[in-house]
């Protein structure tokens, strides 16, 4: 199975606030935005990311073909442990999933 990654045009990860991250899927035609749609389950975003999938907002975009999913920060922007003030680098983790 292929990863992510080589499936999509873009992969980007950014803050939607503080207490928020966006994952953006640009899958780039309406064949892999459906391969990415119906693979890549909310339950296994939140498996990969360690939290809640209760708690994941998923957005699949046909016209756009992108698949967007917000999640809760696991530390407040800006705060001692927070890892990633931009929030750019936890695409590369979803980028591993294979599909």
């Amino acid at each position: 199975m292929p990863e992510l990654r080589s499936l999509v045009t873009k992969l980007r990860s950014k803050n939607a606030g503080p207490f928020w991250l966006t994952i953006d899927i640009f899958c780039g035609s309406p064949e892999a935005y459906a391969r990415v749609r119906d693979g890549l389950s909310t339950t296994r975003v939140a498996q990969v990311f360690d939290t809640d999938g209760q708690a994941i907002k998923r957005f699949d975009i046909e016209q756009l073909h992108v698949v967007k999913f917000s999640l809760p920060r696991p530390a407040v922007q800006g705060s001692v442990t927070d890892r990633d003030m931009h929030g750019a680098s936890w695409a590369a983790l979803l980028g591993d999933v294979e599909i």
